[in-house]
């Protein structure tokens, strides 16, 4: 059965839930693995009073006996210690509604306005309660649970901000555990101590002017075969199934591979990427670990501006894609809209929130990756169980040597 998953559950509803099918059996897991995404989720400076109140941990419900994986389904469940504050009224039991807690005046920016359209309902509390980004820390679960089936293949994902508010961050130079380090040790996941102090100011300026800050991340991943993806169909395209998968994340308008958007302003031959093959690591990571490659055959790349995929093919280079997300859309010094009832003209409604959540969508981001590139893996190498899976990627690599 193809990898494939599903989340439910509202902000402030009793609890998150992801289930996922298609898990191979005989994969290692546990719940701490999953916890320590959720963590990381939850970091970051310029985050909100909601990050103080819940700690998110993950109860496994199905789909893993003593640590092991049956290849059932797997259910995933985070629950949100805030639901008690709101039990009166997310409760599904029926009942009158606090019209403190109504939301009449959309947020612009947010789909209150049009979800509230589409849906026929006339409390726009219906609809932020499902678009808001809590919904994430469902999808860092599954995420968390494909990173250790990717991780059995030797793939590895990381991601590290490049632009907070348009201050810029030049990794350029340094390795990519030097990267990964840097980030996780930072407040605001840069790969540059040194830009930090100017990030901290920016993101407290914008608090106390009642406003919110966006910025760029990059995810990064590591060990990637070559040939993962389709190029016969326009569905099949790795890049396109990502780009769909990283664009779906609340705040994200912008997806690029690579080089990204520099290359409409390069000549071809800056942008293309000079191919090299190497005799002696046939089948083998040609430049180790620190490349980042993947089983190629021997053959590689001598740049990476394609950003690990051509033609809706991985190429063996590590896969780079950056994610731009716009500020916030929820503002404490709110902007014009007009009620729902009454249409007379408002401040939209305040609803609690963070003033900059770019570092925590990198981690988003790393689990939607690893969701896509999971099932990927599964549709080229198949198998019902981890085993044979292996048998299927090691007889694949054994391909590429003798290719």
């Amino acid at each position: 059965m193809a990898l494939d998953y599903i989340t439910a559950g509202e902000s402030h509803g009793p609890q998150l839930t992801a289930i996922i099918r298609g898990v191979p059996s005989g994969l290692a897991l546990t719940a701490e693995e999953i916890n320590l995404d959720l963590a990381r989720r939850q970091g970051g400076y310029g985050r909100g009073a909601r990050m103080k109140i819940e700690k998110d941990t993950v109860q496994i419900r199905s789909g893993v006996r003593k640590g092991i994986t049956l290849g059932s389904p797997v259910t995933l469940v985070v629950e949100n210690r805030d639901y008690q504050v709101w039990i009166d009224q997310m409760a599904p039991e029926p009942g009158p509604l606090d019209d403190r807690k109504v939301v009449t005046r959309p947020r612009p920016g947010h789909t209150d306005l049009a979800g509230a359209l589409k849906y026929n309902h006339h409390d726009a509390r219906n609809i932020l309660e499902r678009s808001s980004a809590r919904e994430t820390a469902a999808r860092v679960a599954v995420g968390a649970v494909c990173k250790r089936m990717l991780e059995e293949f030797g793939v590895t994902i990381y991601s590290h901000v490049i632009n907070l508010g348009g201050i810029t961050v030049d990794a350029r130079g340094m390795t990519h555990d030097e990267i990964r380090q840097a980030a996780e040790a930072s407040d605001f996941r840069v790969a540059r101590p040194d830009d930090e102090s100017r990030m901290k100011d920016l993101v407290d300026h914008a608090k106390s002017e009642g406003d919110t800050v966006g910025g760029v991340y990059e995810v990064v991943v590591l060990g990637v075969p070559i040939g993962l993806g389709g190029t016969m169909n326009w569905d099949e395209k790795l890049d396109a199934r990502l780009a769909q998968g990283i664009i779906s994340c609340q705040a994200i308008k912008g997806v690029g591979f690579g080089m990204a958007f520099d290359v409409a302003s390069t000549p071809g031959s800056g942008v293309q990427d000079p191919i090299g093959f190497d005799a002696t690591s046939r089948g083998e990571v040609v430049g180790g670990t620190a490349s980042g490659r993947g089983p190629t055959g021997g053959f590689y790349h001598m740049s990476n501006n394609a950003g690990g995929i051509e033609g809706g093919l991985s190429n063996g280079e590590p896969i780079i894609i950056r994610a731009a997300m716009k500020p916030i859309a929820t503002l404490m010094k709110p902007l014009a809209s007009v009620d729902l009832h009454t249409k007379e003209p408002f401040e939209a409604v305040r609803e609690r929130s963070d003033v900059c959540a770019v570092p925590a969508a990198g981690v988003v981001g790393e689990a939607i990756v690893a969701f896509i590139l999971a099932k990927a893996f599964q549709e080229k190498f198949g198998g019902d169980s981890l085993a044979e899976m292996r048998r299927n990627y090691d007889s694949y690599v054994e391909y590429l040597k003798a290719w």
